[in-house]
């Protein structure tokens, strides 16, 4: 999705570099987002807080959610033949 149509910047490209290490102020330097009409700020920041390196949430609840599967536990060791 485009988030800043002025500059032609996606979220994928955001997220990209959020995962990356940089901060809003080093993406908006960077990619040039929000720095025109600014409609975009809210939305651009809104990307790189979910996608920042410093918060990498996802990863840990998306592993304590495979642990607790229904599917993950009921895997039986096989009978041998």
């Amino acid at each position: 999705m485009i988030v800043c149509v002025c500059r032609r910047v996606s979220d994928r490209e955001i997220a990209r570099h959020a995962r990356a290490g940089m901060n809003f102020d080093d993406i908006q330097f960077e990619l040039g987002v929000a720095t025109q009409c600014g409609q975009c700020e809210s939305c651009a920041r809104d990307v790189v807080a979910q996608c920042s390196a410093t918060h990498p949430v996802a990863a840990i609840q998306l592993a304590t959610r495979i642990q607790e599967s229904a599917a993950w536990k009921s895997s039986t060791p096989l009978a041998s033949a």
